[in-house]
């Protein structure tokens, strides 16, 4: 039986700290697919469409990752149509951590076969997230260390 994890969320923009995770998780699992998912509370700057062409871009280096977009179910429920038995989620701070933790015991709650995985960010990507770097991209900020070569080059579009 092989290890699938799914890595779900908005990437709205996929930022480096999401790379190295997923470089990370290659390491860990057969199969790491990369849900691009739709976040009903935030603002996009990309269409799912824009962002999962991104995404596959960013990857391509990775032969045991791809990218899968979905718009309008729940991870636990995605995950388990895909085959994954784990749900793989960066972890930066305190904060991150205990958000992360109520919806990891919500999703248990919700599919019991299904088990979350905590990757802690790398010290240098700890302090970025997709929501800061869209406040500076807004405002004409230069982002461009933090973000795949991909995401820059639409971003400069």
């Amino acid at each position: 039986m092989s290890k699938i994890g799914l890595f779900p969320g908005s990437f709205d923009p996929f930022t480096m700290g999401h790379l190295n995770t997923v470089e990370r998780a290659a390491l860990i699992f057969d199969e790491v697919i990369i849900g691009v998912f739709t976040n009903t509370t935030k603002k996009s700057l990309f269409g799912p469409e824009e962002k999962e062409r991104m995404i596959k871009e960013a990857v391509s280096h990775l032969a045991n990752v791809r990218v899968f977009r979905q718009e309008n179910k729940l991870t636990v429920e995605t995950a388990k149509e895909l085959g994954a038995g784990f749900l793989i989620r960066g972890i930066r701070n305190i904060q991150d951590f205990e958000y992360e933790k109520n919806i990891a015991l919500m999703n248990r709650h919700l599919q019991t076969d299904i088990e979350t995985v905590f990757l802690l960010s790398d010290e240098k990507y700890a302090h970025i997230s997709s929501s800061i770097l869209k406040e500076i991209i807004t405002f004409g900020g230069d982002v461009s260390e933090y973000l795949p070569e991909a995401v820059n080059r639409s971003i400069e579009k």
